[in-house]
């Protein structure tokens, strides 16, 4: 596990692809159970270590992550999600060329949850929520027609990221469930960017995590 970031009152980690946040009903390995491990076992803690989720990223996706090592901490991050000042950016590589260099989408989405999927809906339909997000063009690869975007997620909606791309006809690439091309290869979305106040010292802290440059994530040469 990379730790990124560590002190008495939160840590930040990359989160690893295809391991969820927290436990689900796989019974897979999860983030929250691998910290608490490292934890007990780095400061050799007797019984249960307390570590508070904040917030969670897709199992398919990696990238930054914080978590809480106090109640205390977990609230005021908590409240942080609630008031839109935890900020949180994505690399992405999507298909097509992208009408604009910059733009911000905003749609209604509405979630399945017997699929697990989410859909761009009418803003009146039952349970639609808002998704907003703005992004900026980093790169275009004419021969593979590929897109590498930095995205500003302003709402946290489910899968809402691939869903207004792949709304557009810009699926991101590797993301099966919702039409990317390249199957098997895994989603290219990754949280490399996190903002927070620290909940202590109040402190504003940017932590930056960028994927390795293998796979698809070649098309990120040359952009820092």
């Amino acid at each position: 596990m990379k730790v990124i970031y560590e002190d008495n009152h939160i840590i930040v980690v990359e989160k690893m692809v295809n391991i969820p946040s927290q436990a689900d009903k796989t019974e897979d390995v999860d983030m929250l159970s691998i910290i608490k491990s490292y934890l007990k076992e780095k400061y050799n803690k007797p019984g249960n270590v307390y570590l508070g989720l904040v917030h969670r990223l897709d199992r398919p996706v990696g990238g930054v992550m914080v978590f809480a090592k106090t109640s205390k901490a977990a609230s005021r991050l908590s409240e942080q999600v609630r008031n839109k000042t935890f900020k949180k950016e994505y690399l992405v590589i999507c298909n097509g060329k992208m009408e604009k260099n910059q733009d911000t989408l905003v749609d209604y989405l509405w979630k399945d949850e017997k699929k697990n999927t989410s859909y761009v809906v009418k803003s009146t339909k039952k349970n639609a929520k808002q998704a907003i997000l703005a992004y900026e063009v980093l790169k275009y690869d004419e021969t593979q027609n590929l897109s590498v975007l930095r995205i500003n997620l302003h709402t946290g909606r489910h899968h809402q990221i691939r869903v207004q791309l792949s709304s557009r006809m810009h699926a991101i690439y590797g993301d099966n469930k919702y039409h990317g091309r390249g199957a098997g290869t895994g989603i290219c979305l990754w949280a490399y960017k996190l903002t927070i106040e620290h909940p202590i010292t109040k402190q504003e802290m940017t932590f930056v995590d960028f994927p390795e440059k293998k796979g698809m994530w070649r098309l990120m040469e040359g952009i820092k």
